[in-house]
């Protein structure tokens, strides 16, 4: 009886030794055996409308979330991967009237086009708009929670350019 138990056990630990699981917790799925570098260029304005920190929070955060997520090497050109574009759209509007007639609620977006060049593999290649939104009450000054709202649409943003660039769900 204590000979068929070690047998089980010796073949448990065998079976579960041979068997391996591996996760990715940063989203990333990138082979750096063949991809090494990234180029991110600076996003320059084109909107008409412009708030002056903007792009200097859009193109930190960028480059910033490739840094912490990826082991990608940032590389100021020829990059095996390479993300340039720039920040297209940057505009409010009312988005909900209260009961006496006024705006309630006014909706700051932002939007940015984004071109991505995988030199490993160009079929991954790819040129989008990615948008985000902020709403703030309306009795609240543009310039008391811009800041704020930028950053949060920032992150937004370069979080959906992180997904589509390297995380492949």
């Amino acid at each position: 009886m204590k000979t068929k138990y070690a047998i089980l056990l010796a073949l448990t630990i065998v079976f579960a030794m041979s068997c391996s699981v591996s996760y990715k917790f940063n989203g990333a799925s990138i082979d750096y055996s063949k991809t090494k570098t990234i180029q991110i260029n600076d996003f320059p304005i084109r909107s008409s409308y412009v708030w002056g920190p903007m792009a200097s929070i859009f193109n930190n955060q960028l480059k910033d979330i490739f840094a912490n997520h990826t082991k990608l090497i940032q590389v100021r050109r020829n990059g095996d991967m390479k993300i340039e574009g720039e920040i297209t759209r940057y505009e409010q509007r009312n988005k909900s009237v209260s009961s006496e007639g006024y705006s309630a609620q006014t909706e700051l977006s932002m939007t940015v086009n984004v071109r991505f060049t995988n030199n490993k593999n160009h079929s991954e290649d790819f040129e989008r708009q990615f948008t985000a939104a902020a709403t703030y009450e309306t009795t609240q000054s543009l310039n008391s929670v811009q800041e704020e709202l930028v950053t949060q649409m920032v992150k937004e943003i370069t979080d959906q350019i992180f997904n589509a660039t390297v995380a492949n769900w």
